[in-house]
């Protein structure tokens, strides 16, 4: 079949053009143009074709190739048995990136999920072709026994996996390499000469030398050898490695970082407000080593004046150069227990762009008028250079504020009227985010107090005083400033999206909340003003922490993206991360972004969608890192606690049991669902609970329980809990002490958070796992609580049936009698002659 060149579909017409031309010196017709012509012809076409419908010259042939074959590694376009290029979906195949299971089957999850909305199930043997993370094409082969969409693995486009960490295993008389990422379920085979002579039980890093097939299983060799399981950091270093983490600097990073001046050059002042005067502080938690904002605040006329100044790194890290494309890879610094991975070189993270006291430092200036009611009038921003007065930590200023005529505060008598003025223009502050009703959940944190080995010596709660929030509204009072001013000027941003509830989670959660006889409002689209009205009328309630959980599981986590979507959880029309610099590299294109609009010019990081896409990543990657690093540390610290017994509270309701998180150690363990009692319980995922069929036994989020510790693995950095007959249940039914439930809910960094720009070494529990408690520890308080129980439900019998409200319900683990439609479903499956159980 002959081809035609069409006008819409030449070189000349390209849509993108001006794009190409200002990304790449030697321009080629974009990637749409590309897939347009493919779609014109309606036919495969063979590079040669392409050539000539798109104008490309002999000189271009090299490069355009590998523009063809990007395209064909991301799934954009495949080629046929006989090499001519194809568009995926006329040849019906589905590009996506694999996520492998530990069981041993895993998922293709589509690149376009508009087209494809559901991932496609892989079974074990569709698997052993591919690691997790790779990418392919597959080819829809009908539903699985669940009725899921199965696919069939057609071609593999690109390997995720060139080297791995695992551990030495040996296997009839071959070495064998057991991936740490249990999604990675292939074992790895080194051949005896490449094994580097590795004992069982070691950690090693392995360089894959043959990928899996359908024919045979992944080789490798072994070129390092990280230690033993239990040597001290090694959590750490595996972790590293496991997903991926940056941890080494390029030579060329260091040598730049380290180029600089060990101070401050007076050359460096110019175009720059002197602000050496001005009595900036910074306030810190107690391990800090990088001061990135400093701040000052003095009464204005019937206002007040505010100056947050943030360390100016985007002085010395500019695009493209050897620092900048360490940050970019990193995307932000990452905060391990007992160690950091900065995405910066020390001599800039802790040296030239730390605000260290009396050293003088270049920053950007956020000057803002607050007026009497605590509302942001008018703010500028300019480069400047500053010298911090103090280095005061949030202990030492909450004492300050709280004891004013104490000690230490007559230590910084000269500190005084400063942190006065701070703590004022907080409170207006704080007046404001009420009234815009910003969602307040309160949040439990801890922190790992460590012995001489490395390990957990104990974990404590640790909470947030009035410095940490002070510093937070100012923080949060710069970052809102940054964003309306990009906006205002119309300028390209990397803003902070938090977007409220999707349909599906709102009705799950109206539907949750009308059992307790309450309503979410807003419509289709509340707004953090209608959950603030929720939270406030529950707070006060006995099981308020278990319908505060369900509320923040409701919202979407929080990403980086150029299209403004306002943040839900904070109530801001714009919102954008402005105040960290130094640990977070959106920060510093927000800085570059906004020093181009005050000299006049526009600062172009070309691919900012890509930019918003690579920095949440990296967010989510450093996440997964640290949880990974705490769950393995808590789960060592728990190897001794086999056979104690601990109270504790449901976290987690899922189909195959419950997470609880434990009260005087706050970890978290699975209670299978086989320990629940020998009944058929069905998890009802809405209710967040489990209902046992015959007993009517019933197990819900917040539920209190009392546990013994049954296994510890540290393989999985998981722990089995078993229930016990003291406390928390009788006769293995669990009871429910909903009254003594006043829990602190987390306020994640990525769903609806409280961002400071604030670093610490603090653990902060992920979502999925935390749910601490203030409660009675003790058998007395417990009793107490039993009889004030008993009181209110004597008390609520004898109100007329019609003025029982639906959050009456059977209690956790309390034998019920089951409703009408269940007693009719139990004796249906009696006449059928199902064995009774």
């Amino acid at each position: 079949m002959s081809i035609k060149k069409s006008k819409n579909s030449s070189r000349e017409n390209d849509p993108y053009a001006k794009r190409e031309a200002a990304q790449y010196e030697t321009p080629l017709p974009s990637r749409e143009l590309i897939l347009q012509v493919l779609s014109d012809q309606g036919i495969p076409l063979s590079t040669e074709q392409l050539y000539v419908l798109l104008d490309i010259d002999t000189s271009e042939r090299e490069i355009f190739g590998k523009r063809l074959n990007a395209m064909e590694r991301e799934g954009q376009i495949i080629r046929n048995r006989k090499g001519a290029l194809c568009l995926p979906e006329k040849i019906h195949l589905i590009p996506g990136v694999v996520f492998g299971h530990p069981d041993g089957f895993g998922f293709l999850v589509p690149d376009d999920k508009l087209k494809h909305p559901d991932d496609l199930f892989l079974g074990p043997r569709e698997m052993a072709q591919v690691m997790h993370g790779d990418r392919a094409m597959v080819r829809m082969a009908g539903l699985d026994r669940k009725g899921r969409p199965e696919g069939r693995i057609v071609e593999v486009l690109e390997r995720a996996n060139k080297t791995l960490v695992g551990r030495v295993m040996r296997g009839q008389g071959v070495t064998i390499v057991a991936a740490e990422d249990k999604r990675i379920n292939q074992d790895i085979l080194i051949p005896y000469h490449l094994d580097m002579d590795a004992k069982v039980g070691q950690v090693v890093v392995v360089e894959l030398t043959e990928q899996p097939s359908s024919h045979a299983m992944p080789m490798g060799k072994i070129v390092q050898i990280l230690g033993n399981y239990a040597d001290s950091g090694m959590e750490i270093e595996i972790a590293l490695r496991k997903h991926k983490l940056p941890y080494e600097f390029k030579p060329e990073a260091i040598k730049q970082a380290e180029a600089y001046p060990k101070t401050v050059q007076p050359a460096d002042y110019k175009g720059r407000i002197d602000l050496r005067e001005l009595p900036l502080i910074t306030i810190d938690g107690e391990t800090a080593r990088d001061f990135d904002d400093a701040v000052f605040a003095e009464p204005q006329g019937k206002g007040w004046r505010l100056v947050v100044a943030i360390a100016d790194v985007s002085f010395y890290v500019k695009p493209g150069d050897a620092l900048d494309k360490e940050a970019f890879d990193r995307g932000n610094s990452v905060y391990f227990p007992r160690r950091v991975i900065p995405m910066l070189p020390e001599a800039l993270s802790n040296g030239l762009c730390s605000l260290n006291p009396d050293v003088e430092r270049l920053c950007m200036v956020c000057d803002m008028q607050v007026d009497g009611l605590g509302v942001v009038k008018q703010y500028k921003f300019y480069p400047s250079v500053m010298r911090s007065k103090a280095r005061m930590t949030y202990t030492k200023v909450y004492e300050i504020l709280q004891n004013p005529e104490g000690e230490l505060a007559q230590e910084y008598t000269w500190l005084m009227p400063h942190l006065q003025h701070l703590y004022s223009v907080y409170q207006l502050m704080l007046k404001q985010r009420e009234k815009r009703g910003a969602i307040e959940f309160e949040s439990s944190e801890t922190m790992m107090i460590f012995n001489d080995n490395g390990k957990i010596d104990k974990i404590v709660p640790s909470t947030r005083n009035e410095a940490h929030k002070l510093i937070e509204e100012c923080m949060l009072a710069a970052n809102v400033c940054a964003a309306e001013f990009l906006m205002s000027h119309e300028h390209p941003a990397l803003y902070r999206i938090h977007e409220g509830p999707t349909p599906e989670k709102l009705e799950a959660l109206r539907q949750f909340m009308g059992e307790f006889g309450f309503g979410v409002g807003g419509g289709e689209k509340p707004q953090a003003k209608d959950y603030g009205k929720l939270m406030a009328r529950i707070k006060e309630r006995p099981d308020a922490q278990l319908l505060q959980t369900v509320m923040l599981r409701s919202m979407q986590q929080a990403v980086y993206s150029p299209d403004n979507a306002g943040h839900f959880g904070l109530a801001y029309d714009a919102y954008a991360h402005f105040t960290s610099p130094i640990r977070r590299y959106p920060d510093l294109l927000i800085h570059r972004a906004i020093k181009a609009v005050v000299n006049g010019e526009k600062y172009n990081a070309k691919d900012w969608h890509g930019l918003g896409t690579h920095c949440s990543m990296t967010e989510r990657r450093a996440d997964d890192a640290t949880r990974d690093v705490t769950n393995w540390l808590k789960c060592f610290y728990m190897q001794d606690k086999i056979g104690e017994v601990f109270e504790g509270t449901v976290a987690g309701v899922t189909s195959f049991g419950l997470f609880v998180a434990l009260d005087e150690v706050y970890v978290e363990g699975l209670l299978h669902v086989t320990e629940l009692g020998n009944d058929y319980f069905v998890f009802d995922k809405a209710r967040h609970e489990m209902l046992g069929e015959r007993s009517g036994m019933r197990y819900r989020l917040g539920d209190r329980l009392t546990i013994k510790v049954a296994r510890v693995d540290l393989e999985t950095s998981k722990m089995d809990f078993t229930l016990v007959s003291n406390g928390g249940l009788s006769n293995g039914k669990s009871k429910q002490v909903i009254d003594d439930t006043l829990s602190d809910i987390p306020s994640n960094q990525s769903t609806a958070e409280g961002e400071s720009g604030k670093k610490t070494l603090r653990v902060s529990k992920p979502l999925v796992e935390r749910v601490v408690e203030s409660k009675p520890k003790t058998t007395r308080a417990l009793e107490q609580a039993k009889k004030e129980r008993s009181v209110s439900n004597n008390a609520k019998a004898k109100q007329p049936n019609a003025a029982k409200s639906a959050h009456q319900k059977p209690s956790a683990g309390k034998a019920t009698k089951p409703p009408a439609k269940h007693k009719q479903r139990l004796k249906d499956q009696k006449n059928k002659g199902k064995p009774k159980r």
